[in-house]
């Protein structure tokens, strides 16, 4: 009997510690460097998430990587052998989020990559991805043109991961759409002039150029195209959407297009529109936080993140208390079970063969007019 009511509170013990065991979430991202117009509003969200998730008492580790892969790695390493975190979330660049992939595959942890990204999937096992990919967004791109006659395109991006993913979409869907790129250049994150390569893209003369930039650097493309006068269409991509973009590229991007997450424009989206209502419900939290003026795309892929992550919580707890390699196997297999999960700026069905699973509920089209993102009906 002894031995038996032993065993029951032995049992109850070890229930009632997984019940209530901390989750602990790394995080890294760029809140200094090029990137940080993208990292301080991840940063943001991560601030002001409650202190529990999926009913756990959580802790949020958050570290800066100031834009360099390099540092990505050191502080993932820290973040999954140091810390003992459950889940890593980051980082703020596709270089950045490439550089943490192969550690979390590494030390077999979940990841929950923060900027779009796209590898072989051996190479995903462990990497779920929350912003909506590169082809989907150029799709909406590339059906605004053809609706509008645009024949010719001059292309000028980054010369890094996030630059040819934009360009490799972008030609994949110009051919057969008949969309010819007349001029493809590249520039780096840290450049201060782009001069050289409009030159040759203007001497094209194509009717419309897409920038393949993200955060303020992509703004020194539709500067230099203003600067020579050009007068076509020009086109962005969803790394552009936040408040500093515009601050920085102030009359020169009037007008710009550019595809991104429901959330940017959440008041102007119909009542049918299915991600409203939980985006509205995170924008009004953001907005009272840090101003209707911060508000941006990026700080909702942190919290889509945050849910992705609460959403999977339940089933991973069934497998052992969190801290440990089988719950973080445990989370990273109930993550791929996830089924039509409604964030800010999508749907979301994950499976083992797609760690993102966004369509095209996930992208609208917007333009800048009068220093705002106004959504493109």
């Amino acid at each position: 009997m002894k031995i038996r009511q032993a065993f029951i509170c032995f049992t109850l013990l070890a229930a009632s510690t997984a019940a209530t065991a901390e989750i602990v979430v790394g995080v890294t991202v760029s809140t200094t460097g090029p990137g940080a117009s993208l990292g301080v509003h991840y940063r943001n969200t991560f601030n002001m998430l409650p202190k529990t998730l999926g009913g756990q008492p959580v802790k949020y580790i958050i570290l800066d990587d100031a834009s360099d892969p390099t540092q990505a790695v050191k502080n993932a390493r820290k973040l999954i052998s140091t810390d003992n975190v459950d889940v890593i979330m980051g980082s703020s660049s596709v270089p950045n989020n490439h550089a943490i992939s192969e550690v979390a595959t590494e030390l077999k942890t979940p990841q929950i990559a923060l900027a779009p990204m796209s590898l072989p999937p051996e190479k995903m096992t462990w990497t779920f991805v929350v912003p909506q990919s590169i082809p989907l967004m150029i799709e909406g791109v590339v059906r605004h043109m053809q609706a509008n006659g645009v024949k010719s395109v001059g292309y000028i991006g980054f010369n890094d991961p996030w630059g040819e993913g934009i360009d490799k979409a972008f030609t994949a869907l110009a051919g057969p759409a008949g969309i010819k790129i007349v001029a493809n250049e590249r520039y780096a994150r840290s450049d201060t002039s782009v001069e050289a390569q409009v030159l040759k893209i203007v001497a094209a003369k194509p009717d419309a150029v897409l920038i393949g930039g993200s955060g303020t650097p992509g703004a020194l493309p539709a500067i230099s195209l203003a600067g020579r006068g050009f007068k076509g269409q020009i086109y962005g991509n969803h790394g552009m959407v936040n408040p500093d973009f515009i601050r920085i590229g102030a009359k020169s991007v009037e007008g710009l297009i550019a595809p991104t997450g429901p959330l940017v424009v959440v008041e102007q989206l119909s009542d049918s529109n299915p991600v409203k209502s939980v985006a509205s419900g995170f924008v009004k939290a953001y907005d009272a936080a840090y101003g209707v003026q911060n508000r941006n795309a990026f700080a909702g892929y942190a919290y889509d993140a945050h849910l992705l992550v609460e959403k999977a919580l339940p089933e991973a707890m069934k497998a052992d208390s969190p801290g440990t390699p089988a719950f973080r196997a445990a989370l990273r297999d109930s993550l791929e079970k996830l089924r039509e999960v409604v964030g800010t700026h999508g749907v979301y069905t994950l499976s083992p063969s797609n760690h993102n699973g966004m369509d095209a509920r996930a992208r609208v089209l917007v333009k800048v007019e009068n220093g705002a993102w106004k959504l493109v009906q």
